[in-house]
């Protein structure tokens, strides 16, 4: 039986079991005895001696029936695991996790953005700019970003989903150049959140219906990899203007609402640049002579000067 990935005690032995596979016993200093290993990585006997904890005890972190871990042992599993600052975190989150009857999380049409923000978005003219929930529902958005990523404001609100457009949409692998790590930044934000937001229908239904829907999604998925991409680049072969480079600054808002800001910006006096504000002008200088055509693109469709 495949185990429940909002189950944080079943979360934190599949955690600490993909990540012990990940080592070797070289890199951790210890000898590698016999020529053929029945497991991948560090056994579960050389995890307990890295970290000091007993056999007996890890078996039953990796078997999900750990509870009240203490931070002393989440530590020594860290260091002995050589888990990232996020992967501890994450394996902290997991450890003081446990369901709850809480009211269930507002659904993307619920959560609001506060005016102020929708105003700033709308100012950045020029600079893509888009605001994100937990889920990775995009909640607003101003025209640049459209211009740049598609029409948004087209798409029926449930597909208006990074994540989901990323495995799903059309376009999405002709448009990113690097769509394998956008794609993996995208599955290690939602397994942030996933497995301590039992309580959270709507997370659940998005990840079946991605796991069903995209093998790269469910493969993804299942290294239990967990990222925060707060800064990067973006390299885009987009339809109309051809490759772009950008880098982009996801922020936290500090408001308590788990939305989070995400902008993107070019070097000046590039290629890009231009490109970037060829877009942005689009829509405003062209002629409007006619409706979209049913067949435009949805970068065209986007272009379309405001009524």
């Amino acid at each position: 039986m495949a185990l429940d990935p909002f189950d944080p005690h079943a979360e934190t032995g599949a955690f600490l079991r993909t990540r012990r596979a990940r080592l070797t016993p070289q890199e951790v200093g210890l000898p590698a005895y016999g020529r053929h290993r029945r497991v991948p990585g560090l056994r579960r006997e050389e995890l307990a001696q890295l970290a000091g904890v007993s056999v007996a005890y890890l078996t039953r972190l990796e078997q999900g029936r750990g509870h009240n871990v203490s931070a002393e042992v989440l530590g020594a599993l860290s260091r002995a695991l050589r888990l990232t600052d996020t992967e501890h975190e994450h394996l902290t989150r997991l450890a003081k996790c446990h369901r709850t009857n809480r009211q269930p999380a507002p659904l993307p049409s619920q959560q609001r953005v506060r005016p102020a923000l929708r105003e700033m978005l709308t100012s950045l003219d020029g600079v893509p700019a888009y605001v994100t929930g937990w889920r990775s529902d995009l909640l607003a958005w101003n025209r640049t970003a459209t211009a740049l990523f598609g029409d948004w404001d087209q798409l029926p609100p449930r597909e208006r989903n990074w994540a989901r457009l990323l495995f799903l949409g059309p376009d999405s692998r002709r448009l990113f150049k690097d769509w394998e790590p956008q794609a993996a930044a995208a599955v290690g934000a939602l397994r942030l959140h996933a497995s301590c937001r039992p309580d959270d229908p709507a997370l659940r239904s998005l990840v079946d219906e991605l796991s069903t829907a995209s093998d790269d999604f469910a493969r993804l998925w299942s290294h239990h990899d967990v990222k925060e991409q707060h800064h990067g680049t973006t390299r885009l072969h987009h339809p109309l203007v051809g490759d772009l480079t950008l880098s982009y600054e996801t922020l936290q808002l500090p408001d308590g609402s788990d939305q989070t800001l995400t902008i993107h910006h070019t070097q000046p006096a590039t290629p890009a640049s231009e490109n970037l504000r060829l877009l942005t002008s689009w829509g405003t200088t062209a002629p409007d002579e006619s409706p979209s055509p049913v067949d435009a693109t949805p970068w065209e469709r986007s272009l379309r000067p405001e009524r």
